[in-house]
């Protein structure tokens, strides 16, 4: 095992049972591990801090991610594939129990959009949104940093403010057609903080906290819970 993989697992056991995360950065020509926070509030993922990121990218090169399962096995999650082609990194995901360890590159992996897991930041509603506009329509929607904590976006969402940003045209509670996105405000939350995309005959494709993404009927509580319809302005 190599000194930084070394100094990885000492920080991953030091961290349990939080999950570690950290960088390998080259400097003078060396691998270095570079550990760095955990800013998630939740113990089974992490969000690294982007100070320790920025210090990592002024001190040399980072050449990958690393993170610990130190709960389940050193395997890819779908969510940690997904973070990965997001990051353009090669990632290590290493059980600090076991020492076993396994290593993921960016490859194109496309989450499935029924049936995907959750992770906030990671693949959400907004993340779903995006994908199903990608792959049935071609259009590229802007992403948003998420605040830390889903409690905190609950409390303050921002999908209201951002919806024109992202090209789409407030419809009001007009009657939805296919691809459009439906806004709701759910679990009593002042503001509008979950989104569906309509496809039509009453379902709308949408992913819910602690949920697998799912398509369901719009009727009901959804529809009651309903704030806002917006169509994209290419559709319009």
């Amino acid at each position: 095992m190599t000194y930084w993989k070394h100094k990885a697992v000492e920080h991953a056991l030091a961290e349990a049972p939080r999950e570690a995360c950290g960088l390998v950065v080259v400097v003078k020509g060396r691998e270095r591990y570079w550990p760095c926070r955990n800013l998630a509030t939740e113990q089974d993922f992490f969000v690294l801090d982007p100070e320790d990121y920025a210090a990592a990218e002024e001190a040399g090169e980072i050449t990958a991610v690393f993170h610990s399962h130190p709960k389940s096995t050193a395997q890819a999650s779908q969510a940690d594939l997904m973070a990965c082609e997001k990051s353009g990194l090669k990632w290590y995901i290493c059980n600090p129990g076991t020492e076993m360890w396994s290593e993921i590159e960016p490859q194109g992996y496309q989450a499935p959009l029924i049936g995907r897991q959750w992770v906030w930041g990671v693949s959400d509603c907004w993340t779903l949104a995006r994908d199903w506009y990608r792959e049935e329509l071609g259009l590229d929607l802007p992403d948003w940093s998420r605040p830390l904590s889903l409690l905190e976006f609950n409390q303050a969402p921002m999908f209201q403010p951002c919806f024109e940003e992202a090209g789409f045209v407030d419809l009001g509670l007009e009657l939805p057609e296919y691809g459009d996105l439906i806004f709701m405000s759910l679990d009593g939350s002042p503001g509008l903080n979950h989104v569906g995309v309509y496809l039509g005959d009453q379902l709308m494709l949408h992913h819910l906290r602690g949920r697998l993404s799912s398509r369901d009927l719009w009727g009901g509580y959804y529809q009651k819970s309903t704030g806002l319809i917006v169509r994209h302005r290419s559709r319009c």
